[in-house]
């Protein structure tokens, strides 16, 4: 089977239909042990250390890989996207650009994954096929998912990288599936967990994968991730079509489309604060000042960079964070 590579989340059922192995880049790089070695690779080639972590990676896990073929998403993710799929292109490989539209309506959604189809020569009875096929994994994540907040069995850390992974079904839908269920069968007999605070996440995924067992730590639990949840498409049964289905994708589009669905989960899962994390030289960062405008809860932002692991400062920011909000919900007793 033909293996191909994607920048972040994109309308997999596209590359199912033409015959595709998905990779996602961004889980190759930052699962591996010697996470390290893609960005040196890429600094080395000529990247600056003013430059994101994540785009480092990505190339060097696509490079040192040898995936020959990339979906890159050049509109909707990340701004420097571009310049590196011309650089990747330098390497031989193909490039397949795709766009979440900037105008955020059904009409351009239908026409970006209209070309998506044409581009890859596939049907829209095929794509809905294959967007049926994967009804029931996105089913059991939706499901772990609601354990997580309502019957309380399922750990922060678990909840973001079971729909995290979802984004390429870690390689193989069919063996994800299975996972999946075994998963839950095993979280259906855990006793509820108990926290003092529930938090949500939001922002793109974390380079410092700590974070979840060291907020725990601290008597709190992460009940919501906004981002990985979005790479699940827990909307996608009540959907009638794949267009319907990216188009309710809050991820690409503006903050404000992020925000209702934020405020709606907020609301659901109880939450008492929130953590809104960005990366270094990310232009997402500024979205910080729309949140501490629209949401009414105490909400710290902490910016990730290289390292795999939160740092001694931000430890105790968020050591102080969380305090602070145990005080709020005493002073309401």
């Amino acid at each position: 089977m033909k293996k191909i590579g994607i920048t972040t989340t994109v309308p997999i059922e596209v590359l199912y239909a033409a015959g595709y192995q998905v990779v996602d880049l961004n889980n190759l790089f930052i699962v591996s042990k010697e996470y390290e070695k893609y960005i040196e690779f890429a600094e080395r080639d000529g990247f600056p250390k003013s430059m994101c972590a994540w785009i480092k990676g990505i190339y060097g896990a696509c490079i040192l890989n040898e995936i020959h073929e990339v979906v890159a998403v050049v509109e909707g993710d990340c701004s420097n996207t571009k310049a590196l799929g011309e650089i990747l292109s330098t390497h031989g490989i193909m490039l397949h650009p795709f766009s979440y539209p900037t105008a955020h309506t059904i009409e351009e959604v239908k026409k970006s994954l209209d070309e998506f189809m044409v581009h890859f020569e596939v049907s829209y009875e095929q794509v809905e096929e294959e967007r049926q096929k994967l009804m029931t994994v996105r089913k059991l994540a939706k499901e772990i998912d609601r354990r997580t907040y309502e019957q309380n069995q399922v750990t922060g850390f678990e909840n973001h990288i079971l729909q995290l992974c979802m984004s390429d079904f870690d390689g193989n839908d069919t063996a994800y599936e299975a996972m999946l269920q075994n998963k839950l069968e095993e979280i259906k007999v855990r006793q509820p967990l108990k926290e003092q605070v529930r938090l949500a996440y939001i922002g793109v995924p974390p380079m410092t994968g700590d974070l979840f067992e060291f907020v725990e730590k601290q008597q709190c639990r992460i009940v919501y991730n906004e981002v990985q949840r979005e790479f699940a498409f827990p909307k996608s049964e009540h959907q009638t079509n794949i267009y319907e289905q990216y188009y309710d994708y809050t991820y690409p589009y503006d903050v404000h489309t992020r925000l209702k669905e934020i405020k709606k989960q907020i609301e659901l899962r109880q939450i008492d604060g929130i953590i809104h994390y960005t990366q270094a030289f990310c232009h997402r960062a500024l979205n910080h000042l729309v949140f501490q405008k629209e949401l009414e809860l105490p909400i710290i932002q902490i910016e990730g960079d290289k390292l795999n692991k939160l740092d001694a400062r931000t430890k105790l920011r968020l050591e102080a964070f969380v305090d602070m909000i145990r005080d709020l919900k005493d002073a309401k007793k």
